[in-house]
């Protein structure tokens, strides 16, 4: 009687699952996220800066460094705190942004913070030109510097905080793709083995040792004569 063959491949299942995503998947994922954030608010920014502002008279341009911070604290504390706070907060958002839209999650603090802040700088000088030929602006070149320093402080708060949650993120999901994996696999193999009992492989039974019996010299267990 032939004995059935041994079967020792594990089913994979009906649909092989989906690979879990690699670090520079996840990577493409922010990079195409950023960018697209990273378009539409320099549109509105852009929106912003060439809108024209209805105003009977304007100040000159403004070509020394915090001047204008200077005679807003003449006029008060609050007409200070409000310039501050327009030349900080428009451009602030692009701190994180433009780390995003680079798309690395695993960078060294001080070259993005370089990249970030260079090309920020580069961002603030033209929207402000772009807002010099708009109707009722004029230059101010403390709104580069107010701006850039505004990118600088959200980016040194919040880029480090978001890329580690990023990577945390992506390695629970892996992690998670694992063990359902691991699970699936070992669920499989066991409802293979109990529809095909014979596909189970027979685990060999062990011969019992014959051990040599000891040589006795001669003339030792035999009784005195």
């Amino acid at each position: 009687m032939a004995r059935p063959e041994c079967n020792t491949d594990e089913p994979t299942g009906d649909t092989p699952a989906a690979p879990p995503a690699t670090t520079q998947q996840v990577q493409h994922r922010v990079r195409t996220l950023g960018l697209l954030l990273l378009a539409g608010y320099l549109l509105l920014l852009g929106w912003l800066a060439l809108r024209p502002s209805a105003a009977d008279w304007t100040s000159p341009a403004n070509l020394t460094p915090f001047a204008s911070i200077g005679q807003a604290m003449t006029l008060g504390a609050l007409a200070g705190l409000r310039q501050l706070l327009g030349g900080l907060l428009p451009l602030a958002p692009l701190g994180v942004l433009l780390p995003l839209a680079g798309g690395r999650l695993r960078t060294a603090w001080l070259p993005s913070f370089l990249r970030t802040v260079g090309g920020s700088a580069l961002l603030a000088t033209a929207l402000e030109i772009l807002r010099g030929w708009a109707p009722g602006h004029v230059l101010n070149v403390d709104d580069i510097l107010l701006g850039t320093v505004g990118v600088a402080l959200c980016h040194l708060a919040l880029a480090p905080l978001a890329r580690t949650l990023l990577l945390r993120d992506h390695e629970r999901r892996h992690d998670q793709r694992h063990e359902r994996r691991h699970d699936r696999r070992h669920e499989l193999r066991d409802r293979h083995h109990d529809q095909h009992p014979g596909s189970r492989p027979a685990l060999p039974v062990p011969r019992p040792r014959s051990w040599p019996r000891p040589h006795l010299p001669e003339g030792l267990g035999q009784g005195r004569p």
